[in-house]
């Protein structure tokens, strides 16, 4: 029996397939919506009745992981710079995508930034071997083929973290919509990890994925980008809600209750899409909001560690934490990375990341936590 909990993401890795969702009807937390600790373990809990014809079962963050999809590297490809991507990255980078478009990350960036990346993926699947959990890796893609559709033309981008791509609940495996164009595919390098657990008893949905991006892209936010407005605080959402469109690294789960936010990628149409999918299932779904500028990906900002525990990032607090700490849960802050704060103009301009990797977890057999070496 695979019990898929916890991985991380933490520089090109990737985590597991893990859910996050809104609230009810799309409204924020609120009192009436309160999810009490003891409600959340008792449907979240490793000791509830499993699917004996699924290899898949998982609802939480904390359980112990047996079973893993870490991602890959390897032939990522750096994306246009379309408005989605634009949106979630400084404008000081833009540049370098504009120059490197369709081109392999590993011929743009310094090879000993490129040999490190590979070997801190490499190294990380080892220590998940040691420690007894069985992992998986997705499929060889050519990323760099590019492909014409539904009115815009885009190469793929990567393989490296299916943690944003599909989320678990129960015995479910659900293939999120992906919002940036250059991702529109990139469920075909997970496919066959995917027909495999399918075939063995899970379950397999795919949510629907946008059709009209001349739609769903807003256009006075786009307008504002291109002007050159560079502080995104006040700008708006890239997306709008013509469609449903979400990432699965958006959501993150506490038994019956899951927990999300809407962000670059994810909107509320898709957060009422999971809502609606899940409901059946008595889970209920809660919408977060963040001080964050430029939301993209809950799982860098909140998370569930450990019944009772939830862990925020002290940059962008959480706006319902006295709710949520009124259903007996401690929230506190991750710890402070020792990675230095550095301002986006003076980093390489191929560099993107979050030096919070601290709020990255994941729970192996042994009931470790596996962390960076510094």
């Amino acid at each position: 029996m695979t019990n898929f909990s916890q991985n991380s993401k933490s520089s090109m890795l990737v985590r597991n397939l893990l859910a996050k969702l809104s609230s009810s009807r799309n409204h924020l937390l609120s009192s009436s919506q309160i999810f009490h600790r003891k409600a959340s373990d008792a449907a979240g809990n490793s000791k509830a009745p499993t699917n004996s014809s699924s290899p898949v079962w998982s609802w939480n963050e904390w359980d112990p992981l047996e079973e893993i999809i870490v991602g890959t590297p390897e032939g990522a490809v750096v994306p246009r710079p379309l408005p989605e991507v634009k949106m979630c990255t400084p404008m000081d980078k833009w540049e370098f995508y504009e120059k490197n478009a369709g081109r392999y990350w590993a011929d743009c960036i310094p090879k000993e930034h490129w040999e490190k990346a590979v070997e801190e993926v490499e190294e990380y699947v080892r220590v998940l071997q040691m420690e007894g959990v069985k992992v998986l890796r997705p499929s060889k893609v050519d990323h760099s083929s590019t492909f014409k559709l539904l009115g815009f033309e885009s190469q793929g981008f990567y393989a490296a973290m299916p943690r944003d791509f599909l989320l678990v609940i129960g015995d479910e495996l659900i293939e999120a919509t992906m919002t940036w164009r250059s991702r529109y595919f990139e469920y075909l390098a997970y496919r066959p990890i995917l027909l495999e657990y399918w075939k063995q008893g899970a379950k397999w949905t795919v949510a629907p994925k946008p059709t009209d991006f001349d739609a769903i892209m807003n256009k006075e936010v786009i307008k504002k980008l291109d002007s050159g407005v560079s502080d995104k605080s006040n700008i708006g959402f890239i997306t709008t809600e013509s469609e449903p469109c979400f990432d699965a690294a958006d959501f993150t789960r506490a038994g019956r209750d899951i927990f999300c936010q809407r962000s670059q990628v994810t909107n509320l149409a898709g957060i009422e899409w999971v809502r609606r999918h899940v409901e059946p299932l008595g889970i209920r779904v809660h919408q977060l909001t963040f001080t964050d500028p430029r939301p993209m990906h809950i799982d860098a900002t909140f998370v569930f560690a450990k019944p009772g525990i939830a862990i925020q990032n002290p940059d962008r607090p959480c706006d319902q934490v006295k709710l949520i700490k009124a259903a007996g849960w401690d929230v506190i802050d991750a710890p402070t990375p020792n990675v230095p704060k550095i301002s986006s103009a003076r980093s390489p301009p191929w560099s993107y990341f979050t030096r919070w990797r601290t709020i990255f977890l994941q729970v192996t057999l042994t009931g470790l936590v596996p962390l960076g070496s510094q």
